[in-house]
C-alpha cells in the first residue's frame, strides 16, 4: 500500500500547488503582499498578529486576515480586537490549511483584495504538515518562542527551511526561561543559512518596529517589481 499512499499524496500536493500558483496570481493582481505566519501552538502568533494588525493600521494601512484553527473561532475573535477584518477557517481536525481553504474563504468575504495593502493567514499550529502546503503567500513566516527551547529548529528542520524569515516571540520572558539566543539564531541559520530573524515582544514592542519596517519595504518592492516577460 505505501506505493498507492505515496501516489495520493502526491496528487493532493500536485492539486495545491497549482491552485496556489492561481491565488499568488490573484494577490499580486491586487496588490495586495500576502504573509503565511506558521508555528507550533502556543509560541504566541495570534498575539503577534494582533500587534502587528494595529501597528498597520494605526499607520494607516489597510489589513486583513485569514486564521485557521482547528474547532474554535477563538482566534478570529482576539484578532478582531485589532480593528482588522478577520474571517476564521475552521478545519475540522485538519492540521494544516491549504490553497483550496483559502480559495473557498475568499468567496463571499466582504473584504475587497485590491484595497488591502497586507493579507496574513494565520495557519493552524502545527511545525509538521504546513511546510507542504503553498498558499499563495509572499513570504512564509515562522515563529518560534523562547518558551519553547533553543532546538526547535533542529526538531523541525523542514518548516524552518521552507520559510523565509523567523520570528523569535515572547523575549520579554527570555531571562525568565534562560533562553539562550545566540544557540537559537545558529540553529536556525544551521537550518536555513542566512534567514532573517527577528526578535519580538507582543507585550512591550520589543522589536516590532523592526518587523514592521520590514513588511513595508517587501510590500512595496512586491507592488513595484516588474513581471516578467
Amino acid at each position: 500500500m505505501k506505493p498507492r499512499i505515496l501516489d495520493i499524496r502526491k496528487g493532493v500536493l500536485e492539486k495545491n500547488d497549482v491552485l496556489a500558483g492561481d491565488l499568488r496570481n490573484r494577490f499580486k493582481d491586487a496588490g495586495v503582499f500576502v504573509a503565511n505566519l506558521v508555528s507550533s501552538p502556543g509560541t504566541g502568533k495570534t498575539a503577534f498578529l494582533e500587534r502587528t494588525l494595529s501597528l498597520l493600521l494605526e499607520k494607516g494601512y489597510q489589513a486583513a486576515a485569514l486564521v485557521g484553527d482547528l474547532a474554535t473561532e477563538n482566534d478570529a475573535v482576539r484578532l478582531a480586537r485589532s480593528g482588522a477584518n478577520v474571517r476564521q477557517i475552521v478545519t475540522g481536525g485538519n492540521c494544516h490549511l491549504e490553497a483550496d481553504m483559502i480559495t473557498n474563504h475568499l468567496q463571499n468575504w466582504e473584504v475587497d483584495l485590491d484595497k488591502l495593502d497586507f493579507l496574513f493567514i494565520e495557519n493552524v499550529g502545527n511545525l509538521v504538515c504546513p511546510s507542504h502546503y503553498d498558499l499563495g503567500e509572499d513570504v512564509r513566516v515562522v515563529l518560534l518562542s523562547v518558551t519553547e527551547g533553543e532546538d526547535k529548529p533542529l526538531k523541525y528542520p523542514p518548516m524552518f527551511n521552507s520559510a523565509d524569515v523567523a520570528i523569535i516571540t515572547k523575549v520579554d520572558l527570555a531571562e525568565a526561561v534562560e533562553f539562550d539566543r545566540d544557540t537559537a539564531i545558529a540553529n536556525i541559520h544551521n537550518v536555513r543559512p542566512g534567514m532573517t530573524v527577528f526578535e519580538t515582544s507582543a507585550k512591550t514592542d520589543m522589536g516590532m518596529d523592526v518587523w514592521l519596517r520590514y513588511l513595508v519595504t517587501q510590500q512595496q518592492e512586491s507592488t513595484t517589481a516588474t513581471p516578467p516577460s
